[in-house]
């Protein structure tokens, strides 16, 4: 019997089942497919700047190893639980086979704030982290990365640790590292990159022009901030940008670079000069063209899906749009590009480390950015073409090229996991 789970993986795996009934899979392939093959908690002793020691959680889970070893990034955040992990985990088994990158789904988290951390209590935590997991991750194993609330030092300090522990250098073991440690030109822009190239193709396949295109984005962090960039030097007006402290809307557009100095100044964008100002959550329904939720999950749901004005949405964020909400913004002919597609782009170039990483090789930015985009537009493609020949689309008739971009994603990678998971008799 499986165990019970709550909501929020529950959530998470109506698609997989949704892909599922599509591909005929049997219902013990689901049921493997339904539960992670290793979850480990781990408790983190840390001495805090006040002398005290606090007792934080961590987790690691690896959803599925049938394509590769596990991959996917680290969480420091107050929300951070188990469920959440589960979900990201799996997720990120979808994200890789969508892409086709040889790796299986994994994710890790400390519930913490890192808000109200020093750097010194941070580092302890991070290294506390890294030894409690260490003989659970490896470049053969399982390879984090960053996710909400670490950035690039976090994994210096990851990897710093980990060398010691293995007594070797192993800079495969974790991605986007700082450059001088081996990390890969163009990491740190590679979410925000694969979405733009993600977008170029949506906005190619359903006709939806760039130039003068009004686009809102949530969560105005380092994901957002490239393809706002990339966005803007075609033309786009950015219209409406938020964060956790509050948001700034201006009909005219807002320069993306200026928003981002402004939020490096204040430590928020709300309150930039010339807007109107709004909440955090607003930017979802603004009256625009493109709308790209970069915050965290579960933003978009039953309850503000239906005012969505937005003709094009593009997940950058990992989950922001819940299954009921998703059904409504089909309804409504809104083109979803879903997040195993859209911020594939990441865990793209933390693959394109870790080959560099192998074999103590590194490439240009021209040469990573050509890469993923080839990487990208291929892996949007493919979700297309499954749509079109398993015609998951029925419900469209006024507007037949509109399509259950989700569903196609789900169905492209789980049937390259179950194939991965027949060739090595496990099904």
């Amino acid at each position: 019997m499986s165990e019970a789970k709550s909501s929020l993986y529950e959530e998470a795996l109506k698609p997989l089942k949704k892909a599922a009934a599509i591909l005929n899979l049997e219902s013990d392939v689901v049921e493997v497919l339904s539960n992670p093959e290793h979850i480990l908690i781990v408790s983190i002793p840390v001495k805090m700047d006040d002398g005290k020691i606090s007792v934080f959680t961590g987790y690691r889970v690896r959803h599925n190893t049938a394509r590769g070893p596990a991959k996917g990034g680290i969480r420091y955040h107050p929300g951070v639980c188990l469920d959440e992990v589960k979900s990201l985990a799996f997720w990120m088994s979808i994200k890789n086979g969508v892409v086709g990158v040889p790796y299986g789904g994994g994710k890790g988290g400390i519930t913490c704030n890192p808000k109200e951390m020093s750097q010194g209590e941070l580092e302890r935590l991070t290294r506390g982290y890294t030894a409690a997991i260490a003989k659970f991750v490896g470049p053969d194993q399982d390879i984090p990365a960053p996710d909400v609330g670490t950035n690039a030092q976090f994994m210096g300090w990851f990897a710093d640790e980990y060398y010691k522990i293995a007594g070797a250098y192993v800079p495969g073991v974790i991605t986007a590292k700082p450059l001088g440690i081996g990390g890969s030109r163009g990491r740190r822009t590679a979410t925000g990159r694969g979405a733009f190239f993600a977008t170029l193709e949506a906005a190619k396949t359903f006709n939806i022009p760039l130039k003068g295109t009004r686009v809102s984005i949530q969560g105005y962090g380092n994901v957002a901030r490239p393809i706002a960039k990339c966005l803007h030097e075609l033309g786009c007006k950015i219209v409406a940008v938020s964060d956790s402290v509050g948001g700034a809307y201006n009909p005219d557009g807002m320069h993306p670079i200026k928003l981002a100095d402004f939020k490096t100044e204040t430590r928020s964008v709300r309150g930039f000069p010339g807007s109107k100002e709004i909440s955090t959550v607003d930017p979802i329904t603004v009256d625009c063209d493109i709308l790209i939720p970069a915050a965290l999950e579960n933003q978009i749901t039953e309850k503000n899906a239906d005012d969505v004005k937005a003709k094009l949405v593009v997940e950058e964020a990992n989950g922001p749009t819940t299954p009921e909400a998703d059904k409504i913004l089909y309804e409504k002919g809104v083109v979803v590009v879903p997040d195993v597609l859209a911020n594939a782009g990441g865990v793209t170039v933390s693959y394109f480390e870790w080959v560099q990483n192998r074999m103590g090789y590194y490439w240009s930015d021209e040469e990573v950015d050509d890469k993923l985009k080839q990487v990208m537009t291929n892996a949007f493609k493919d979700v297309y073409q499954t749509a079109k020949q398993r015609q998951i689309d029925t419900s469209f008739t006024m507007q037949p090229q509109l399509m259950d971009m989700r569903t196609a994603a789900y169905v492209t990678a789980v049937e390259k996991i179950v194939d991965a998971m027949r060739a090595l008799g496990r099904i």
